[in-house]
């Protein structure tokens, strides 16, 4: 019975696990997820079968992320859960570790010194898709610029995730608005089991921001949006609810430590829940 690091393989049941349990994870998550530390996404074995799973992946020398804890049902109240858990967090280090914790969850993550320092909240809806010469498709040319945007907006250098996150893949793929030589912002869409999810999201403005989620590059008009929102009260989620998206689902933004120091911008979404 042991605890290992994931082949790619095994993090696409993983997120198979997911998916079942109503997390509707991106077609092609696995290989941008194992990308970003390939040692730190843990599964446990018994008798040659997978029955439990977490990621924690070390971002930079800080901070560390940790997402993806399941357990499969036939193998839940055996222990195998904390076994993994105690894994991942071996595996931080002295790292300030954060996480988005579900609600059913949250006061076992306080017992374990997670502190709540704010929610992710994922709104649903639609949007008709809009044509703005201002956006286009991200290239190779300004992956460095929005990995760099990325990392101040976050705080975390994530530079391995990210570089893979928004670079080209036929159902994941980041658009930039541009204005003369500057980028004004951007976002990222990826297919799902259901609809396409948004995120990161980083705009300066509310037309920008409409701008950019109307794009659809990836996405009938008719699918359902996801956009995973920190907090209820931002821009975004004010502007979201203006356009019909309702909450759907939500989970507290927890920390060990001190939260990094991050420089949001006036619209902005998370990448993802299970890599902040």
């Amino acid at each position: 019975m042991t605890v290992r690091p994931m082949t790619v393989e095994d993090l696409r049941v993983v997120l198979d696990w997911a998916a079942d349990e109503g997390w509707n994870p991106g077609l092609d998550d696995a290989a941008a997820f194992h990308a970003a530390d390939p040692t730190g996404f843990l599964i446990k074995e018994v008798d040659n079968a997978s029955v439990a799973a977490v990621s924690v992946v070390n971002h930079d020398t800080d901070f560390a992320f940790l997402g993806l804890y399941l357990c499969r049902p036939e193998f839940r109240g055996q222990g195998y859960g904390i076994e993994v858990w105690r894994a991942g967090i071996a595996h931080a280090g002295s790292r300030c570790i954060g996480l988005d914790g579900v609600p059913e969850q949250q006061a076992n993550y306080a017992k374990s010194g997670f502190a709540k320092t704010g929610s992710t909240v994922r709104y649903n809806g639609h949007l008709d898709r809009v044509s703005d010469p201002r956006v286009q498709l991200a290239t190779t040319r300004e992956l460095q610029h929005l990995v760099s945007c990325d990392a101040r907006a976050s705080g975390m250098t994530r530079t391995a995730f990210s570089t893979t996150w928004l670079s080209y893949r036929p159902t994941r793929q980041t658009v930039v608005l541009v204005e003369g030589s500057d980028i004004k912002g951007f976002a990222t869409f990826r297919q799902c089991g259901l609809g396409c999810k948004i995120g990161p999201l980083y705009a300066s403005s509310e037309v920008d921001a409409l701008a950019l989620l109307g794009a659809h590059p990836v996405a009938a008009s008719s699918d359902p949006l996801f956009v995973d929102v920190p907090g209820h009260d931002t821009a975004l989620a004010v502007l979201l609810k203006q356009h019909g998206f309702e909450p759907v689902f939500e989970t507290a933004r927890m920390f060990t430590g001190i939260p990094p120091a991050s420089a949001p911008w006036a619209f902005q979404a998370i990448a993802t829940m299970e890599l902040g």
